[in-house]
């Protein structure tokens, strides 16, 4: 079986590769399941309504998210309301939304997924090791295989994170830097583990955002108004290859796919 993770999903350059490229993507690659980030797909910032269906229509299984999910106030009401977006689990829960998915896979086989958040340098949210084992433990009932996204800053947090889940979890992915890492590997008990999926979004940016804003803030430490960068864009991720017997990850392998208008 095999699973595509894409990285953070930012803004109109994000939206427009996928609707160019996922569709050729999930053939060449024989992808059963197909999961995305993308807390910044509006503008940048947020997420609304509209933009989760636009989304889902173009093959995408199933959304994860972030600290960003909550910046546009319309996907509040809409987030209890469409299962196939998640938001970290270990926010509280009197908030919208839920953390955990279980469905199937194109080939009919149950499949689990579990959005975190990481607290280092994040919001002082519950703890994602003791959440994330909790929400394991109940999702292992109904699935083999189970992936996670853990959003986060640290990546000592997502490392230590991931080998806490050994074994426990078919895949541990990072989101949230935006800058895809060169550290995927099966850990030693059937893991699949990258640091950081990277950006689907423009590439010549300082993480998505207009590089001129981006400086103008560094040089002068004053606030300004962040817009996303113009320009080449690339999808990253990763695809996973999965026994579907065990839940444990075989492959992993990164992904870099460029789009230029």
């Amino acid at each position: 079986m095999r699973v595509l993770f894409v990285g953070d999903v930012f803004g109109k350059a994000g939206r427009r590769i996928l609707k160019e490229k996922l569709q050729g993507l999930l053939a060449e690659e024989h992808i059963d399941f197909c999961v995305a980030n993308a807390e910044n797909a509006a503008g940048g910032f947020g997420l609304t309504p509209p933009l989760v269906e636009e989304l889902l229509a173009l093959g995408i299984d199933l959304l994860t998210s972030g600290n960003h999910v909550w910046d546009k106030q319309a996907i509040l009401p809409y987030m209890d309301q469409q299962p196939r977006l998640l938001r970290p689990q270990n926010y509280p829960n009197s908030v919208p939304g839920r953390g955990t998915f279980v469905g199937t896979t194109r080939c009919g086989v149950p499949v689990g997924v579990l959005n975190l958040q990481g607290r280092v340098y994040m919001p002082a949210i519950d703890c994602p090791f003791r959440v994330g084992e909790a929400a394991v433990q109940q999702m292992r009932r109904q699935a083999e295989i189970i992936l996670v996204d853990f959003h986060a800053e640290a990546t000592s947090e997502k490392q230590a994170f991931a080998w806490y889940m050994d074994g426990r979890v078919t895949a541990v992915v990072g989101t949230h830097t935006h800058v895809q890492t060169a550290d995927e590997r099966i850990l030693p008990r059937g893991t699949a583990y990258i640091t950081d999926l990277g950006m689907t979004g423009p590439t010549d940016s300082v993480i998505g955002v207009d590089k001129r804003l981006a400086l103008q803030r560094f040089l002068s430490q004053m606030q300004n108004r962040f817009e996303p960068a113009k320009g080449p864009v690339a999808l990253h991720g990763v695809v996973i290859r999965i026994d579907p017997d065990t839940g444990r990850g075989l492959s992993i392998e990164r992904l870099r796919v460029p789009f230029s208008d």
